[in-house]
């Protein structure tokens, strides 16, 4: 029962013979991530071997009804199957809830980029509102987020802020964030109190380590360059920023935020190995649309998603039509109502096989 799951335990039980081999030790980079992958899968390979066991217990308490002689034993024996079944029961649903999941719950660490969009000034600072609610949620889910890249301007906003964000399920959580994002409210930079529209853009890509994108170095074109911030000053004097491009895609990834250009790199080949796999998830995704209409559209970030309207302090997502008055608690990172109403629709239309949201 569960064979994808099952697979994955057997892929867990590899990675632990490989966290003992002493070739895997002594190569610091494989070593991570064999135990970034190892700590991923941890708790679905507990969960199924509980469950294999639980089904071996319950074979076994069956059977002892079957043969038992008297009735105190069938008694005892039937209160016990009684109790097994409570709990393989739950377990059973849980790993229903794995299954249709998919990779995603597996995925502790993501990279998120957030931009601003239509709406000048505006946007930057809602993208800066965004960059501080998601990193509140991150907060109070006790997980670790890491700046990449950010570009900000002179009143305070973001143009452009990559981070990395680590915790358990933290993909499969966030994973729905992708998207056009809209807000209505009167600008800090509105005198007149007019309401403006402006916008920002998010995207969410699983975290790829070395295992799941190979980079060969001859399709990679880097280059070296100062570090400019906002009004075109310059950070530093060093040529620091790195940009890479990825030549037979195209992908361009560039990094200043380090004042070292060996730790800008580094972090511009985290944020392209994503890239690739989520260009190459596109491909694939493209490539089933004829038979399956997604709600979030082929995850094209300028697709609008949600809008935050202030002034009526409501939040509503367009994909499952949910609106919350509570836009200001939401602001402030409190975003488990929505994150949680998009994660139970993604697996109710999944077990149907409707139109999931991704």
């Amino acid at each position: 029962m569960f064979p994808t799951l099952q697979v994955k335990l057997a892929r867990y039980e590899e990675l632990e013979r490989m966290l003992q081999d002493p070739v895997i030790l002594a190569d610091t980079a494989k070593m991570l991530d064999c135990q970034r992958e190892h700590g991923g899968l941890g708790k679905i390979a507990r969960s199924i071997r509980e469950f294999n066991q639980l089904e071996g217990d319950v074979a076994a308490v069956r059977e002892m009804i079957e043969s038992a002689d008297d009735a105190e034993t069938r008694e005892y024996a039937q209160a016990e199957l009684s109790e097994l079944q409570t709990r393989y029961d739950a377990l059973r649903t849980e790993l229903e809830d794995m299954v249709t999941a998919g990779d995603s719950l597996t995925r502790g660490s993501l990279i998120m980029e957030i931009r601003a969009g239509t709406g000048g000034d505006e946007a930057a600072l809602f993208a800066r509102d965004l960059f501080d609610m998601y990193t509140k949620f991150v907060e109070k889910r006790g997980w670790k987020f890491e700046v990449l890249e950010l570009s900000a301007n002179e009143l305070g906003g973001m143009k452009e802020v990559v981070l990395s964000i680590t915790g358990e399920a933290a993909f499969h959580q966030l994973q729905f964030e992708s998207g056009g994002h809209r807000v209505q409210r009167v600008p800090e930079t509105e005198t007149q109190g007019r309401v403006h529209t402006s916008a920002a853009t998010v995207a969410v890509m699983p975290e790829a380590t070395d295992i799941d994108v190979e980079i060969r170095d001859e399709d990679l074109q880097i280059d070296t360059m100062r570090a400019g911030g906002p009004g075109g000053q310059k950070v530093n004097k060093t040529e620091s920023a790195v940009r890479i491009t990825h030549v037979p895609t195209g992908i361009v990834v560039r990094i200043q935020d380090e004042k070292s250009q060996h730790k800008n790199k580094a972090k511009a080949m985290r944020v392209l190995r994503s890239k690739l796999m989520e260009a190459r998830q596109a491909t694939l995704d493209k490539e089933r649309s004829a038979q399956r209409r997604t709600l979030i559209g082929s995850g094209d970030r300028s697709e609008r998603i949600r809008t935050y309207n202030f002034p009526q302090n409501r939040l509503t997502d367009h994909r499952i039509n949910l609106t919350v008055h509570k836009l200001d608690q939401i602001i402030q990172g409190d975003l488990d109502e929505v994150v949680q109403a998009l994660v139970q629709f993604d697996r109710e239309e999944r077990l149907r096989g409707g139109t999931a949201l991704a």
